[in-house]
């Protein structure tokens, strides 16, 4: 199975989102790199995870390493660390997919939305790529990572925003090995839409005392 999917580093892959992310990825049978600033907590994550019966076991490696030998690279890491990150594995990301999950929280204030002046996360990490023929698709902003990290369905749809249709394809078919449904949203510009909605959701939680609310596209939706 392995053989046909292509291998995926998580950058920030030690963190709760990128864990969890990569966890269901390799219980999916695809080959999982965590990427991480310190290879020996790569190591010591991957060791401690399991990819079930015949799956292709996890890796641990330097961020940079980590971009360099996957075919597709997604970055999870918090916003504050997201230059700096990206800056790291640039010349591992040439002609690659990019999936961007970073969302823009800038503490105290994470449930007030507050873009960056690019007008998103991903909109500025296309800017630090450029020149490299990385392809920036943007997704993975509204689900909790508790919820991923659990075995069980998770009740939310997946907005993915990219300029090429290919890659955002190959997203969604990414967001569907994990167990959720992945919506085509549009170029990457429409990525100011879900990264805000997050801030939403945070104050939705709070005052609804939800356990990680999500989004859910309703109506029937036509395939493609």
């Amino acid at each position: 199975m392995s053989e046909t999917l292509p291998s995926l580093a998580v950058v920030g892959g030690t963190g709760a989102l990128g864990n969890a992310l990569a966890a269901r990825w390799a219980r999916a049978g695809y080959a999982v790199i965590l990427g991480s600033r310190s290879e020996e907590k790569a190591r010591a994550a991957a060791a401690a995870m399991s990819a079930g019966p015949g799956a292709p076991p996890v890796r641990g490696l330097g961020n940079a390493a980590a971009a360099r030998e996957a075919g597709i690279v997604i970055v999870t890491v918090p916003f504050a660390s997201h230059e700096a990150i990206l800056n790291e594995i640039r010349d591992g990301v040439g002609g690659k997919i990019v999936v961007d999950a970073t969302v823009p929280l800038q503490p105290p204030k994470v449930g007030t939305v507050q873009m960056p002046p690019e007008g998103s996360a991903a909109l500025a990490a296309q800017r630090l790529l450029e020149g490299t023929g990385a392809q920036v698709v943007s997704a993975l902003h509204n689900v909790a990572a508790h919820k991923l990290a659990g075995a069980g369905d998770v009740d939310c749809d997946v907005l993915v925003c990219g300029d090429a249709a290919v890659a955002r394809e190959q997203v969604i078919t990414l967001v569907r090995a994990l167990g959720l449904r992945g919506l085509h949203a549009g170029p990457l510009a429409n990525s100011v839409a879900p990264e805000a909605l997050t801030s939403v959701l945070i104050q939705i939680n709070r005052r609804y005392k939800v356990d990680g609310a999500g989004v859910r596209i309703t109506g029937t939706l036509a395939e493609g």
